[in-house]
This record gives structure tokens, sequence and C-alpha cells, in this order.
């Protein structure tokens, strides 16, 4: 009886090999050389629901209330170049300028050049947010949402110093973001980056998403005529065609406008993401939107009149003053709003409006971000005693 028990023993053992072997080892010559997972994505009750819902976070829902308002956009921008006849060269010479006198001739050729960024809609009726720099200069611009439809979108204002512009697309019931108070921004906090990386919107008309965090804030430069005042300071992955997307918290709010990356690539189409981006907070947004929207613009074509320096070694001991840093007055231009204001050369610029001026740079962020008829007071340093001056920013020509 022993070896009866024995003799079964072994043969549910073979059995039950030869049925794992053949379950994977079909002999088909197609067959996959991995595992693949259980589908976690089921209605059902049970472990599986229980991992699926696992994978739900404050992420994954911020992506889904924000996703289908994201907009991906196409421009052209038309421009000319002057250029000289080639047979100008004969005119130059004196004997043929004795008998045609100077027919010299300039020409100008037109030329199109597209590029592509992002946008988000902001209200049912169609009002798309996006950067100047993305859309601000185009003849043309398109748009398309994630269900693939193409609109013609018209700019109701842009405004290129602060690189916001509002775009108008037809239609009704679009899916819009809500905007947050971008001064309640935390460091360290969640940060998910939407946009059209690369032109990959066009493939498959969604959105990417990059996921980060708030790195910094309140971080102040200048760049091509541009003042980028407060900015939101993200690791989440921004690239090149993210400009104009926003930067959204985890509870789907808009938080800020993905504008400008540190890169090492040496064009903008190589531009990829090292983990510094920057974003224009929507506060500031806020601000500029409320004047462009009726199509009323904001200007700032004033003068100053005045050119100032870092205080540096080599300067340092012309200045009548103990200060070895800062920012001098280094040229005043005659009549300008700086010479009736009471400036000097030599005067160390120490606040405007309150704020302290240590660098040059912070000087252009104050001053390039005014409008006409604005008022800056100024606290100088001159002669090591400190006193006040006020300039109000007058337009050219007067």
């Amino acid at each position: 009886m022993k070896y009866i028990k024995l003799l079964a023993i072994c043969i549910l053992f073979v059995l039950s090999f030869q049925y794992c072997h053949s379950e994977n080892n079909s002999g088909d010559p197609n067959s996959q050389i991995y595992t693949e997972a259980k589908n976690t994505n089921t209605m059902f009750s049970g472990q599986g629901d229980e991992i699926s819902n696992s994978r739900q976070n404050a992420i994954t829902r911020a992506v889904n209330i924000c996703s289908p308002a994201i907009v991906g956009i196409n421009v052209t921008e038309v421009h000319q170049v002057q250029y000289r006849d080639p047979f100008d060269s004969f005119f130059d010479d004196p004997f043929f300028q004795h008998f045609f006198g100077n027919q010299r001739r300039s020409r100008t050729q037109q030329y199109s050049v597209q590029g592509l960024g992002s946008g988000f809609l902001i209200s049912p009726d169609g009002y798309i947010l996006t950067n100047h720099h993305v859309a601000g200069n185009a003849s043309k611009i398109v748009v398309t949402t994630t269900d693939g439809k193409k609109y013609d979108a018209e700019i109701i204002g842009a405004d290129k110093t602060s690189d916001v512009a509002l775009l108008k697309i037809k239609g009704d019931n679009f899916p819009y973001l809500k905007l947050a108070n971008s001064d309640d921004v935390i460091i360290g906090e969640w940060a998910i980056a939407f946009g059209n990386p690369f032109g990959l919107f066009d493939i498959n008309t969604k959105p990417t998403v990059t996921v980060g965090v708030i790195s910094n804030k309140n971080i102040n430069f200048t760049q091509d005529d541009r003042v980028y005042k407060g900015m939101l300071q993200t690791d989440a992955a921004i690239s090149s065609g993210n400009s104009g997307g926003p930067l959204v918290n985890s509870n789907g709010e808009v938080i800020g406008i993905n504008t400008v990356i540190f890169s090492t690539a040496q064009n903008s189409r190589g531009a990829g993401s090292i983990g510094i981006g920057f974003s224009i907070p929507i506060n500031r947004v806020k601000k500029v939107v409320d004047i462009i929207k009726d199509k009323k613009k904001i200007n700032r074509n004033f003068n100053v009149g005045m050119e100032v320096r870092d205080v540096d070694e080599s300067l340092a001991p012309y200045i009548s003053s103990k200060v070895k840093e800062g920012v001098v007055v280094y040229s005043i231009i005659r009549n300008s709003p700086a010479e009736e204001s009471g400036f000097e050369t030599g005067d160390i610029i120490l606040e405007i409006n309150g704020q302290p001026i240590t660098k040059a740079d912070d000087y252009l962020v104050i001053v390039y971000d005014g409008t006409v008829g604005q008022q800056l007071n100024f606290t100088l340093l001159r002669d090591d005693k400190k006193i006040t001056k006020t300039l109000i920013l007058k337009p050219f020509g007067r």
C-alpha cells in the first residue's frame, strides 16, 4: 500500500510539471518572453479595484482636470529683410556716377517663419493665454484643441515686456482652467507643466505632462527686452514648444505660464530641460489681462534718460562715495526726465519705490516694467548723504 501511494504522488508530480511546461512553452515561435501584468483598470470590486485606486492621486486628478483645456498653437510670422541690389557695386564707381548719378537701390524681401507653442483656455467662450514670444507678432495663428479641431485665433492683446498674449477663438462651451493665487505658492509643493514640446501635440492632439516641484519663487531677470518679474522656478521638465502652457498646482489650478528655460542647447530646436525652468506668476498675468482684454495697449514707450552701471573695483575710485558695490548713475542725457528730476552722474541708487537696488538688473526690472506717466521714487546716495528724487516716465519726444 505504501508503494502504491508513492507511485500515485510521482504520477501527479509528472503530470503537473508537463502542464506547467506546456503552458509556458507552447512551441509558438512568436510567444512572449516577458510576463504581462494584469489589467488593473477594472470596474469590478476586489483586489484589482484597490490597486487601481491606489494609482489615483492628486497629480492624476489634476491632469484629468486640466488636459482638455490645453491647446497647441501654430503660428506664421512674416519678416521683412532689406538688401542691396547686386549691381549697386557698379554705381560706386565715379565713372558710372558721372553718367547715371547715384542709382543705388534697396529691395525688400518678405519671408514666412513657422513656429509653435502652447496655450490654455481660460473661459468657455474661447479666450486663451499664451506667451508674447509665441504668438504676439504672428500674422496667422491656428489653435488645435484636444478633440482635434482647429481654429483661427485672433490676438486680443499682447505685451512684449511681460511676455503675455491673450488670444480668442470662436465658439462656446470650451473646457477652461481656473487661475490660482500665485502669491500663495509654496516652495516644494507639486508643480505640473502642460504643453506642446517639439510639436508632439500635433501627433495625437494631447498635451505632454511633466511633474516636479516649485524650486524657488520671486526670481527677477531681464532677457531680450522682456522683464521677467517674480518668476516661479520649477524642475518640472519644460522644453522648446512648452512656452505658453500652464504650470498648475495639485488642485489643477494655474499658478503660472511656462516661459523660460536654462538649457545647454545651442539653438531653440534642441532646447530641452535640464531641470531649471521659469513660469510667469499668474497674478502678474492677471494684471496684464485686465488691461489688454478690451484691446487696450500698455504704453511702455517712455524715456528715462540715464544709464546705470554696477559699481566694481574699476569704477569705485571715481565715485565720491565710500560705497564699493551697488548701482551708480553713469551718464545722463541732456533735457531728459532724469536731468529734469535732478539726477547727477555718480549718484548711487539705493532704492526705487522702496525696493532695494543692489545690481543693475534690479534697476532694469523695475524701470523697464514701468508705463508712461508712472512715477518712480528713488532713494540715492550723493556725497555719502541720502537724498530722494522723483522721476516721471515721459514718452519719447517730450
